[in-house]
């Protein structure tokens, strides 16, 4: 995937050296590589696809060597074709490491931040930006803590419903639209497009900004996903869960989320019951299920019985 380095450099905060030939970089992998061996003259097994993070003791060893000695290494090292060279600890490259970046056309970046604190940022931030990603129908918020992902028909009340849980002292992530980051194999996030961040629409009103009418403390850049809602019209001749004793799922990117399905029609309040299943997930996620509390009340209250 293609990462601008313009917006590598200004979300991690560094400061540049030197500047690359290339405005972007095709990275596959959100890792690091510290080109110590590099140093040394190992070159079999060189990660050279990926940001280069220099620390004190790259740098410590690089200050040991001749100049000679210093030149060939460094004048090899630049030759891969490097992504960038980020050094750690606030040390200031010394010339010959710039000149030798300058003429290969690769970016020589600094950061005042400890080495294994930025590495971790740096992978933290690569990792959401080469997360897959899809686009979802639906409602996203932010309901006591649990990332509720709110979908249905369209016309059905998503917006509706979400607006009264933002009413209540709730979080609007996104509406009608979802942008969906797979962050790993069991977590996803979601955000919403920047082009429609904090609208919302309602029919008969039409669009509404949720963050100038509710303020600041009504919206959330992204939040992650781990309940979906669907939101259905009432069929009669459906057979709905009355007790809660077996779990539902949907898969989204691979990913398995709990879901539950809510009938909708005249005098339900939805906000609420949204609300009580963002608690009751919640209490699952500690141990704790009613349904099975009373299931086994009833076989304890049967087993006496019997007696």
């Amino acid at each position: 995937m293609m990462i601008s380095s313009a917006q590598f450099i200004s979300d991690l905060g560094l400061k540049t050296y030197t500047t690359s030939t290339h405005s972007q970089w095709d990275l596959h992998s959100a890792d690091l590589n510290r080109p110590g061996l590099q140093f040394v003259g190992y070159y079999e097994y060189f990660a050279y696809e990926r940001p280069q993070v220099v620390g004190l003791v790259e740098m410590s060893y690089l200050e040991s060597l001749s100049e000679d000695v210093l030149h060939e290494r460094l004048d090899r090292f630049f030759s891969y074709p490097i992504p960038c060279v980020i050094v750690c600890r606030g040390i200031v490259p010394p010339d010959i490491m710039l000149e030798l970046a300058q003429k290969h056309g690769v970016s020589v970046l600094g950061t005042d931040a400890q080495t294994t604190r930025f590495s971790v940022s740096a992978i933290n931030y690569l990792s959401r930006c080469l997360a897959p990603r899809s686009t979802l129908h639906g409602v996203l918020l932010d309901v006591y803590g649990v990332g509720v992902l709110i979908t249905g028909e369209s016309g059905v009340g998503k917006s509706e419903a979400a607006l009264e849980l933002v009413k209540r002292g709730h979080q609007l992530v996104a509406d009608d639209v979802v942008d969906v980051r797979k962050v790993n194999d069991l977590r996803l996030t979601g955000e919403a497009p920047e082009t429609i961040r904090h609208f919302m629409e309602i029919r008969g009103i039409g669009i509404i900004d949720i963050k100038a009418m509710f303020g600041i403390g009504a919206v959330l850049l992204s939040k992650s996903i781990d309940l979906v809602i669907h939101l259905e019209n009432w069929n009669e001749e459906k057979s709905y869960d009355r007790l809660g004793l077996t779990e539902d799922y949907t898969t989204i990117m691979d990913v398995k989320i709990p879901q539950l399905i809510l009938p909708v029609r005249p005098g339900r309040n939805l906000a609420i019951i949204i609300e009580v299943a963002a608690r009751n997930f919640s209490l699952k996620k500690m141990g704790y299920s009613a349904a099975k509390e009373l299931d086994n009340r009833l076989n304890e209250m049967m087993a006496g019985i019997q007696k």
